[in-house]
């Protein structure tokens, strides 16, 4: 074997990826995606009016907004821009147009417009979800998420399969708080990740067997169901929750109640899939006495925890402490902008670094917009006049039956996503609705698919923002990434199916 590199040699270490919202580039080239994108919202208008596709019950406004609801979807699947700015012109376009519910009487004003249109920034699960970001900067800058995950990495890491355990368990501690998991994978542990394969002579290409397609592969699908285990696992986990609270789920979606459902089933994925992946993509390094080591150099040039880190710990707690004990949105919202004022008058935080969290602000735009379109759609009756529609065609299924049927299908949809938000926001409600009315349990559907958003993400390097950014590296070749999300998703979705299911029976879910 060759000599490990010096741990403590900073020259060594490789550069952190970004974990900025760019993580992806345009799916198609610009010019082509607004094409299809703006040709799409044309062909829903025109369809209505020369064919009479609107069904009866939803208003004219309402047949609007969804013909810009729709294009937006498709603008992120394609990417010709950033999330945030594609919904921000969706919600001009619904202004623009008369796509929002009219006034008393008539069409609302301009100003009244806009109100509507930019009702879903005064949410508080959107300041939520900011404030969230702003966390789990302090837990970054501060160096307590690097020293997880490098203490982790000593304990466990003497052996390559007790080194994949501890970049798992470092995810899925991280991921109670850190609700970007670009953030999470680009910004903390893919460089350490990095570093260890490096430390064995794993590079991309022939070396990359060695130690860093297995180390890749494993972080990254550990990831996708880490983000499946808490609702702060990756940001549109808010998305979905909100969801599923505005359709009325008998049990409300909050931080206890997600993990308390996810808990059991997720586990027992998160204990097989480094060993499973051990199997599938087998490394030929089999022992990693010196990755110990490189932890431990590295835990010993970060020297004894600081006051920030301390602080950070203790405000980490708290916040999930409370988070669990109080399901009140406005609360949950209170307690984590309560926890950023502590954090910016202790030094810990300063208003730049809230002012610089690009990831932050770009979720706040997009995902405010997406709360008020769903809000709107839902109000002008277009996603319970699809489920009435596809319910009654499907009429002759058995509830059980029609549930597996649609929880596959919108599983394995994601091979033709490029993001879990766009995946959520495309199908979530419509498919929990044709269930719901189908007498499925509403709890049962909306927490299921809530799960299955994330986890779907492992089947392809593109299905959400980690994913490009680790293949991109070339440790992994696209067919061994997929054959491994192939094999691992029938074990994931046997689990859920089965332990998951008694175990939502067990808890009163169903």
């Amino acid at each position: 074997m060759a000599e490990p590199n010096p741990a403590s040699d900073s020259s060594t270490r490789p550069e952190a990826p970004r974990s900025d919202p760019v993580g992806e580039g345009p799916a198609l080239p610009p010019r082509w995606a607004w094409l299809l994108i703006v040709g799409v919202g044309i062909a829903l208008w025109l369809l209505d009016v020369a064919g009479g596709l609107k069904p009866e019950s939803v208003p004219p406004w309402g047949w609007r907004l969804f013909a810009i609801f729709v294009p937006t979807v498709l603008a992120l699947m394609l990417r010709p821009m950033p999330g945030g700015a594609c919904v921000l012109m969706a919600l001009i376009v619904a202004v623009l147009v008369d796509a929002l519910p009219p006034g008393p009487g008539q069409s609302p004003a301009p100003v009244e417009a806009m109100e509507t249109a930019l009702g879903g920034f005064r949410d508080p699960t959107v300041w939520l979800v900011l404030a969230a970001f702003f966390i789990s900067r302090a837990l970054i800058k501060t160096g307590l998420a690097r020293r997880i995950a490098l203490t982790f990495v000593r304990i466990l890491g003497h052996n390559t399969l007790g080194l994949s355990y501890a970049l798992a368990a470092s995810d899925t501690l991280l991921a109670g708080m850190i609700p970007s998991n670009a953030a999470r994978v680009g910004g903390v542990l893919l460089p350490i990740t990095r570093a260890l394969a490096e430390l064995y002579r794993s590079y991309p290409g022939r070396t990359a067997g060695l130690l860093g397609t297995f180390l890749m592969l494993t972080l990254y699908q550990v990831d996708v169901m880490a983000c499946a285990l808490f609702v702060t696992g990756q940001a549109s986990n808010w998305l979905a929750a909100r969801q599923a609270n505005e359709m009325g789920s008998p049990i409300p979606v909050s931080y206890g109640t997600w993990f308390l459902y996810a808990s059991l089933p997720a586990l027992v994925c998160l204990t097989l899939i480094p060993a499973l992946v051990f199997r599938w993509a087998q490394p030929t390094i089999r022992r990693t006495p010196e990755a110990a080591d490189f932890a431990r150099t590295e835990l010993n040039l970060l020297g004894p925890m600081a006051r920030g880190e301390w602080l950070v710990l203790t405000v980490f707690l708290a916040v999930c402490g409370f988070w669990i004990a109080d399901a009140s949105a406005l609360n949950t919202t209170l307690i984590a902008l309560s926890a950023v004022g502590l954090l910016l008058l202790a030094g810990i935080l300063t208003w730049q670094d809230c002012v610089s969290e690009k990831s932050a602000w770009d979720v706040f735009i997009w995902y405010g917009g997406l709360v008020q379109l769903g809000k709107l759609l839902g109000k002008a009756g277009v996603f319970q006049a699809f489920s009435e529609t596809v319910a009654e065609a499907l009429a002759h299924w058995h509830p059980s039956a029609l549930f597996v049927l649609l929880l596959l299908a919108y599983f394995y949809a994601h091979y033709a996503f490029a993001s879990i938000t766009a995946h959520i926001l495309a199908m979530y409600r419509a498919f929990a609705l044709v269930l719901i009315v189908a007498t499925v349990p509403a709890p049962l559907v909306l927490f299921s698919f809530a799960y299955f958003s994330n986890f779907s993400a492992g089947l392809t390097h593109y299905g959400t923002t980690p994913g490009p950014i680790i293949f991109s590296l070339g440790y992994v070749p696209q067919a061994t990434w997929w054959r491994v999300g192939l094999l691992l998703s029938f074990v994931h979705i046997a689990i859920w199916l089965s332990i998951g299911l008694l175990w939502w029976k067990l808890l009163g879910l169903w």
